[in-house]
């Protein structure tokens, strides 16, 4: 037994049924489409969400609210998970903090500081955004709070 030997077993591999060849390959006519409709026809397609003519789940289901697509996410991290992981002098930037796990989601991601909990070592801390009362925080420990300019598309 080698591979030259191998072959499929009897009745695993048949020819393709060549349909709409004329009346005597007996798929021809209608050619296994049916006798009408838009799914008999040539070129048809379906519509994403189309549910045969029935008014589709999308309209169906009620819509509430305003949904911003121009709305800024930000990864949040509060004082005192900073306080607790870093020692005095360090300068915390996002990608530091991603590494030491504070921060999760995509790399491209934002990163907001929150003041939440109190801190009594001085930090540099580096992110894209601060609450108004972490900066204060910041400052008051001897840090600085620096915001990172992110660079935005041209229009």
């Amino acid at each position: 037994m080698d591979l030259s030997n191998l072959k499929p077993p009897k009745g695993a591999k048949h020819s393709k049924k060549r349909i709409g060849r004329g009346q005597g390959s007996g798929s021809g006519v209608t050619a296994g489409r049916g006798d009408k409709g838009a799914k008999s026809r040539s070129g048809f397609k379906h519509k994403r969400g189309f549910e045969g003519g029935q008014m589709p789940l999308h309209r169906r289901v009620p819509k509430r609210g305003f949904f911003n697509r121009f709305r800024v996410e930000y990864a949040v991290v509060n004082l005192d998970a900073i306080a607790l992981r870093f020692e005095a002098g360090t300068i915390v930037t996002p990608e530091l903090l991603r590494e030491r796990g504070l921060v999760k989601g995509k790399a491209d991601q934002m990163v907001k500081v929150l003041a939440r909990g109190d801190i009594a070592k001085a930090f540099t801390v580096r992110a894209h955004k601060f609450s108004g009362k972490a900066a204060e925080k910041i400052a008051a420990a001897g840090g600085t709070a620096e915001p990172i300019v992110a660079a935005t598309p041209a229009a």
